[in-house]
């Protein structure tokens, strides 16, 4: 790289500072910002919380707990389940405005930054190749020719003319 291109005000970096970082289907966007202390520490609660929709073996050690608001808790526990390696448990928890009563909100399985996902979904128009469409007229040329040249050879076999007499020998 030249000292040219490394100067701010360049094209490149322009674009790039203006073009916000592309961010995972299904990872959310997590608000900043210190969580509910009371919620925070209401780990055993999330964890039997997530245990009621899986069972304990494949819940993994706590991971975080991050604010999505006031008085509003993600805990995220690491999942143990047979293909879904990278991604976590999440329980949200919630309580009123002076209360102790902590209120389980949502429960779920979220894929992290390394969980492995499906390719984005690309419609049938913009998947096929030109080459995929020649391999299709060719087939339905073949396709086309077959009868043909079956029609030919059982008039030659069947002694029969057009009119379904037998023709005589």
């Amino acid at each position: 790289m030249t000292p040219d291109s490394e100067q701010p005000g360049t094209p490149v970096q322009e674009q790039a500072a203006r073009t916000p970082p592309k961010r995972k289907a299904g990872v959310p966007v997590w608000r900043t910002g210190k969580p509910d202390a009371f919620l925070a520490a209401a780990v055993d609660t999330a964890r039997t919380a997530v245990e009621g929709i899986t069972p304990a073996a494949t819940i993994g050690p706590h991971l975080a707990a991050k604010s999505e608001g006031d008085r509003l808790v993600t805990h995220l526990f690491e999942s143990r389940l047979p293909g879904y390696a990278g991604w976590q448990w999440y329980a949200v928890l919630t309580r009123n405005s002076r209360s102790k009563v902590v209120t389980v909100n949502e429960l779920g399985l979220l894929p992290s930054e390394d969980s492995i996902l499906a390719p984005e979904w690309v419609p049938w128009a913009e998947r096929v190749r030109p080459e995929d469409q020649q391999q299709e007229s060719e087939a339905d040329s073949q396709e086309t020719a077959a009868p043909e040249s079956a029609s030919q050879e059982t008039a030659a076999e069947d002694p029969t003319d057009e009119a379904g007499t037998q023709a005589e020998a």
